[in-house]
Protein backbone atom coordinates (compact mmCIF):
# COMPACT_ATOMS: atom_id res chain seq x y z
CA UNK A 1 0.00 0.00 0.00
CA UNK A 2 2.50 2.02 0.85
CA UNK A 3 6.16 2.55 -0.96
CA UNK A 4 7.84 4.53 1.53
CA UNK A 5 8.21 3.03 4.77
CA UNK A 6 11.18 2.82 7.04
CA UNK A 7 10.66 1.67 10.72
CA UNK A 8 13.11 -1.10 12.78
CA UNK A 9 13.52 -4.61 12.55
CA UNK A 10 10.76 -5.01 15.28
CA UNK A 11 8.48 -2.34 13.73
CA UNK A 12 8.49 -0.60 17.21
CA UNK A 13 9.87 2.38 16.07
CA UNK A 14 8.80 3.84 12.47
CA UNK A 15 10.61 6.79 10.98
CA UNK A 16 8.70 7.45 7.72
CA UNK A 17 5.23 6.13 5.80
CA UNK A 18 4.09 7.33 2.79
CA UNK A 19 2.96 7.07 -1.36
CA UNK A 20 5.71 8.14 -3.58
CA UNK A 21 4.45 11.77 -5.65
CA UNK A 22 6.71 14.79 -8.23
CA UNK A 23 5.39 16.77 -5.29
CA UNK A 24 5.04 15.40 -1.86
CA UNK A 25 3.29 17.16 1.40
CA UNK A 26 5.68 16.60 4.17
CA UNK A 27 3.80 15.97 7.40
CA UNK A 28 5.46 16.42 11.49
CA UNK A 29 3.31 14.67 13.42
CA UNK A 30 3.78 13.92 17.39
CA UNK A 31 4.78 10.22 17.09
CA UNK A 32 3.06 7.31 14.90
CA UNK A 33 0.43 5.09 16.46
CA UNK A 34 -0.91 1.74 14.57
CA UNK A 35 -0.26 2.35 10.36
CA UNK A 36 2.54 0.68 8.36
CA UNK A 37 3.16 -0.48 4.83
CA UNK A 38 0.42 -2.65 4.59
CA UNK A 39 -2.47 -0.46 6.56
CA UNK A 40 -3.69 2.86 7.01
CA UNK A 41 -4.81 4.56 10.80
CA UNK A 42 -7.07 7.55 11.11
CA UNK A 43 -4.57 9.63 11.29
CA UNK A 44 -2.55 8.66 7.65
CA UNK A 45 -6.15 8.27 5.93
CA UNK A 46 -7.06 12.06 6.63
CA UNK A 47 -2.94 12.94 5.73
CA UNK A 48 -3.65 11.08 2.55
CA UNK A 49 -6.80 13.24 1.80
CA UNK A 50 -5.54 16.69 2.45
CA UNK A 51 -2.76 15.84 0.40
CA UNK A 52 -4.81 14.58 -2.57
CA UNK A 53 -7.13 17.25 -2.14
CA UNK A 54 -4.35 20.44 -2.12
CA UNK A 55 -2.37 18.82 -4.99
CA UNK A 56 -0.05 17.19 -3.63
CA UNK A 57 0.43 13.51 -5.41
CA UNK A 58 2.15 12.07 -2.74
CA UNK A 59 2.84 12.41 1.02
CA UNK A 60 5.40 11.57 3.37
CA UNK A 61 4.38 11.06 7.48
CA UNK A 62 6.95 12.15 9.99
CA UNK A 63 6.97 12.61 13.92
CA UNK A 64 8.66 14.47 16.18
CA UNK A 65 9.64 10.75 17.59
CA UNK A 66 9.77 7.40 16.36
CA UNK A 67 8.25 4.98 18.92
CA UNK A 68 5.00 3.66 18.29
CA UNK A 69 2.01 4.49 20.56
CA UNK A 70 -1.55 4.79 20.31
CA UNK A 71 -1.21 6.95 23.05
CA UNK A 72 1.52 10.07 23.47
CA UNK A 73 0.84 9.42 27.36
CA UNK A 74 2.03 5.43 27.28
CA UNK A 75 5.54 7.40 25.96
CA UNK A 76 8.69 7.66 27.93
CA UNK A 77 9.50 10.36 30.09
CA UNK A 78 12.86 10.59 29.03
CA UNK A 79 13.81 10.07 24.45
CA UNK A 80 15.31 6.99 23.68
CA UNK A 81 18.44 9.06 21.96
CA UNK A 82 19.10 6.33 19.12
CA UNK A 83 15.62 6.59 18.17
CA UNK A 84 15.67 10.53 18.45
CA UNK A 85 18.60 11.04 16.69
CA UNK A 86 18.34 8.87 14.00
CA UNK A 87 14.46 10.36 13.52
CA UNK A 88 16.11 13.48 13.32
CA UNK A 89 18.18 12.45 10.56
CA UNK A 90 15.35 10.94 8.83
CA UNK A 91 13.30 13.52 8.61
CA UNK A 92 16.54 15.93 7.53
CA UNK A 93 17.08 13.26 4.81
CA UNK A 94 13.42 13.67 3.63
CA UNK A 95 13.31 17.11 3.29
CA UNK A 96 16.42 17.51 1.74
CA UNK A 97 15.11 15.66 -0.99
CA UNK A 98 12.52 17.35 -1.90
CA UNK A 99 12.84 20.48 -3.79
CA UNK A 100 10.83 23.28 -2.52
CA UNK A 101 9.61 21.02 0.30
CA UNK A 102 6.24 22.28 2.12
CA UNK A 103 6.05 21.03 5.43
CA UNK A 104 2.74 20.95 7.00
CA UNK A 105 3.38 20.85 11.23
CA UNK A 106 1.02 18.57 12.34
CA UNK A 107 1.56 17.69 16.47
CA UNK A 108 -1.21 19.73 17.94
CA UNK A 109 -1.26 20.70 22.18
CA UNK A 110 0.18 17.65 22.95
CA UNK A 111 3.83 18.61 21.70
CA UNK A 112 4.18 19.90 25.93
CA UNK A 113 3.30 16.46 26.97
CA UNK A 114 7.46 15.64 26.62
CA UNK A 115 9.78 17.77 26.22
CA UNK A 116 11.65 15.93 23.73
CA UNK A 117 8.78 16.47 21.07
CA UNK A 118 9.73 20.31 21.44
CA UNK A 119 13.28 19.45 21.58
CA UNK A 120 12.51 17.85 18.62
CA UNK A 121 11.00 20.64 16.77
CA UNK A 122 14.00 23.29 18.22
CA UNK A 123 16.43 20.71 16.31
CA UNK A 124 14.46 20.40 13.03
CA UNK A 125 14.36 24.33 12.88
CA UNK A 126 18.11 24.51 12.99
CA UNK A 127 18.71 21.45 10.60
CA UNK A 128 16.39 22.28 8.07
CA UNK A 129 16.94 26.11 8.03
CA UNK A 130 18.98 25.49 4.55
CA UNK A 131 16.48 23.35 3.00
CA UNK A 132 14.57 26.07 1.78
CA UNK A 133 11.09 24.46 3.08
CA UNK A 134 8.30 26.26 3.96
CA UNK A 135 6.68 25.45 7.67
CA UNK A 136 2.81 25.54 7.44
CA UNK A 137 -0.08 24.62 9.42
CA UNK A 138 -3.44 23.17 8.41
CA UNK A 139 -6.44 25.05 9.59
CA UNK A 140 -5.92 27.63 12.23
CA UNK A 141 -4.13 27.30 15.50
CA UNK A 142 -5.31 25.47 17.96
CA UNK A 143 -6.83 28.10 21.25
CA UNK A 144 -3.59 27.67 23.04
CA UNK A 145 -0.84 28.57 19.41
CA UNK A 146 0.04 25.09 18.35
CA UNK A 147 -0.99 23.38 15.01
CA UNK A 148 -3.43 21.45 15.36
CA UNK A 149 -3.21 17.36 14.64
CA UNK A 150 -4.68 15.64 12.08
CA UNK A 151 -6.87 13.55 13.67
CA UNK A 152 -8.93 16.76 14.44
CA UNK A 153 -9.49 18.39 11.13
CA UNK A 154 -12.06 19.67 8.70
CA UNK A 155 -11.48 18.79 5.03
CA UNK A 156 -12.47 22.68 4.73
CA UNK A 157 -9.26 24.20 6.01
CA UNK A 158 -6.67 25.61 4.18
CA UNK A 159 -2.76 26.02 4.68
CA UNK A 160 -1.42 29.04 5.99
CA UNK A 161 2.23 29.41 6.44
CA UNK A 162 4.06 28.34 10.44
CA UNK A 163 6.58 31.19 11.51
CA UNK A 164 8.73 29.09 13.16
CA UNK A 165 10.24 32.25 14.91
CA UNK A 166 6.80 33.53 16.31
CA UNK A 167 6.16 29.40 17.25
CA UNK A 168 9.76 29.42 19.05
CA UNK A 169 9.12 32.91 21.18
CA UNK A 170 5.84 31.45 22.17
CA UNK A 171 7.09 28.36 23.39
CA UNK A 172 10.02 30.01 25.13
CA UNK A 173 7.28 32.56 26.79
CA UNK A 174 5.62 29.36 28.26
CA UNK A 175 8.72 28.09 29.31
CA UNK A 176 9.36 25.19 26.92
CA UNK A 177 12.27 25.77 24.64
CA UNK A 178 15.71 24.09 26.65
CA UNK A 179 17.76 26.45 27.67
Amino acid sequence: MYDIYSSTKNDNWRYSLGKSGNRNLIVIGLNPSTANKEKSDTTVAKVEQVASSSNFDGFVMLNLYPVRATKYEDLEEEPNQEAFLTNLQCIKDVVSNEKNPFIWAAWGESILSRKYFVDSVAELFHRLKNCNATWNHFGSLTRSGHPRHPSRLSYSWDFSRLDLREYFNFLDSIGRLRN
